[in-house]
């Protein structure tokens, strides 16, 4: 997967509906979010999806990607999002994803770490 498809996915991870995870999350997908949700598996990351509206706009900073064989990449970075009625949401993200034998790539893990900032 190239660069711009990986980030065009996280983009659509961000914003896209419970349709769109699962056709991508791996059956043995992990997720681990902030409280109060914590670790997750592909069917709780799903209802929370579907019961939580989505962002409107996210912003993608000190973005890498490691490709660590072939088939198998993480991405890292920071997010800035919004959505109605909620507070800017910061955080620093990584997603794992693999190749199946197929040539369709899956999430096999995401992690959320939300950045909290000292009031002045």
């Amino acid at each position: 997967m190239d660069d711009d498809r990986v980030w065009d996915f996280e983009t659509k991870l961000w914003k896209a509906d419970e349709a769109f995870y699962r056709d991508n999350l791996d059956d043995k997908v992990i997720m681990v979010m902030p409280s109060p949700f914590g670790v997750m598996d592909g069917e709780q990351v799903i209802k929370g999806v579907s019961d939580t509206p989505r962002w409107s706009t996210v912003e993608f900073s000190e973005q890498r990607i490691s490709r660590i064989q072939y088939g198998l990449l993480v991405a890292g970075y920071r997010v800035h999002a919004d959505k109605e009625d909620a507070p800017t949401y910061e955080a620093w993200c990584t997603t794992t994803y693999r190749l199946d034998d197929q040539d369709k790539w899956w999430v096999v893990q995401h992690q959320q770490t939300p950045i909290h900032h000292q009031a002045d």
